[in-house]
């Protein structure tokens, strides 16, 4: 039997139940019997029917879809949040539509217009910035929109980061503690919150041990880009003896750089730490000190608010800073030289 001819009445004549019994088996949280929904599954498998989901949201006026914009996705920071998201959402009954909004990108408003025309419930705007005007549209229509691993000045929206100060601090304490005394930093995008939340803890860490950056470059938290920015701060004679990179995807670009490129030995010439933690950060070829951002807890924090606001009357405004964890790795000399 084609599956467009088969209706939930003759599965619910097959398995010997009601229409509606049909109906709740097939809505995710609705409760019904194991025993009905084994029958509902059995009758639906012999006659090939599945359910009409596009239908059923336009009957209750909810599609089940969250909508995530994301900047990128060569950094493993985004493909491990884009499956932890779209695990946890489905463990409530939802799935992820996603829209790819580069960094730096002019159209991200209208990234968002077209999300909402597909009845989206919720939207996590990850890594991307979104217009006051477009935030409060979304609010007007009743759209909940978190900012995930970005920050926004605007009170209303919600938003869920790491505590990319206390970060930027830890990764400075710690340098300084080796006996480095010539710092870089390589920046990221920047406009984006993380970038200058980073830099402005790293530059106050430096500051409490009476130094202050070295040198400086912006990598836009981009590989190529990176990958210039470590060639244009190394090639000088008085070359830095550390470098704090703003995220481990540029800090991966930096290393290639100056061990491939430049001869340079990680960490016996040079100390090289970045921030996010990101699985290839504890590869052997790598061998990161980072700061670690706990991804399973930002994901959970992110559902519960989209979970909180999702239907009739909005939940109140959250912004969660959460703490990381300095992870001390190879890339870093364990001891300074003599002072």
């Amino acid at each position: 039997m084609a599956n467009e001819k088969v209706t939930s009445l003759e599965v619910a004549a097959l398995a010997g139940v009601s229409q509606s019994a049909v109906s709740r088996v097939f809505t995710p949280g609705s409760s019904v019997s194991r025993k009905t929904a084994d029958k509902v599954r059995a009758a639906a498998e012999q006659l090939g029917y599945r359910p009409n989901v596009l239908a059923r949201s336009l009957k209750s006026g909810r599609s089940r879809i969250i909508g995530l914009v994301v900047a990128y996705l060569e950094n493993y920071f985004y493909p491990e949040m884009v499956e932890r998201l779209s695990n946890e959402l489905q463990k409530v009954g939802y799935h992820v539509l996603i829209f790819l909004a580069p960094v730096g990108s002019t159209n991200i408003d209208q990234v968002v217009r077209e999300l909402m025309d597909y009845q989206v419930d919720g939207i996590v705007m990850a890594s991307v910035a979104l217009s006051s005007d477009l935030a409060a549209r979304c609010a007007a229509t009743g759209i909940p929109v978190v900012l995930f691993n970005r920050a926004h000045d605007d009170a209303n929206l919600s938003a869920v980061t790491s505590d990319n100060v206390a970060g930027g601090r830890a990764l400075a304490d710690y340098l300084c503690s080796l006996g480095h005394e010539r710092i870089a930093y390589i920046a990221g995008f920047p406009e984006a919150t993380t970038q200058r939340d980073r830099e402005a803890g790293f530059v106050a860490g430096l500051t409490a041990h009476g130094q202050t950056v070295f040198a400086r470059a912006e990598g836009n938290f981009d590989y190529k880009t990176a990958q210039a920015a470590a060639r244009e701060l190394f090639a000088r004679p008085n070359r830095p003896d550390a470098v704090f990179v703003a995220n481990d995807h540029m800090a991966f670009a930096v290393m290639d750089v100056l061990r491939f490129e430049l001869g340079l030995r990680i960490p016996e010439d040079v100390s090289v730490v970045g921030f996010d933690d990101v699985p290839p950060a504890s590869w052997p070829a790598y061998n990161l000190t980072t700061f670690r951002q706990n991804v399973d807890v930002m994901v959970q924090e992110t559902v519960a608010m989209l979970m909180a606001s999702v239907g009739p009357g909005m939940s109140e405004v959250r912004r969660l800073v959460l703490p990381g964890q300095l992870m001390i790795r190879g890339s870093t000399r364990r001891h300074g030289p003599p002072r």
